[in-house]
């Protein structure tokens, strides 16, 4: 499965999301996409087309990441948002078909992140 992982560029997404997800189980399992892994030039839009699902990290709100959910959202995948159960979640989610997920810390969003794998598979 083709993973692309989106983000706001101000939380420490190599430490809080990139990290635990590739150092995981589901990081071994699956092919995950990582946007700002290098310092290249990251067309996303390419990606999220060739990818099975997006996770979006939706703690900080970005202007970016929600071009490439509406973007992700026009071409049809699977879009799960993930947040910090203490950020506030963007109100204009409730216009995109979106799964939203919250976890107390990156231990807690690997393992949600694994189970909703899981799940997609099974279905």
């Amino acid at each position: 499965m083709n993973i692309y992982v989106g983000h706001s560029r101000d939380i420490d997404y190599i430490s809080n999301l990139y990290n635990p997800i590739i150092n995981s189980k589901i990081g071994k399992q699956e092919n995950f996409i990582f946007p700002h892994l290098e310092e290249k030039t990251f067309n996303s839009k390419g990606i999220i087309e060739q990818s099975d699902l997006f996770i979006a990290e939706i703690s900080k709100p970005s202007l970016g990441l929600g071009i490439e959910i509406g973007r992700a959202e026009t071409k049809g995948k699977k879009i799960l948002c993930i947040y910090e159960e203490k950020s506030k979640i963007p109100s204009s989610l409730k216009y995109v078909n979106v799964d939203l997920l919250s976890y107390k810390d990156k231990y807690d969003m690997v393992n949600k992140i694994e189970e909703y794998i899981r799940t997609l598979k099974i279905q």
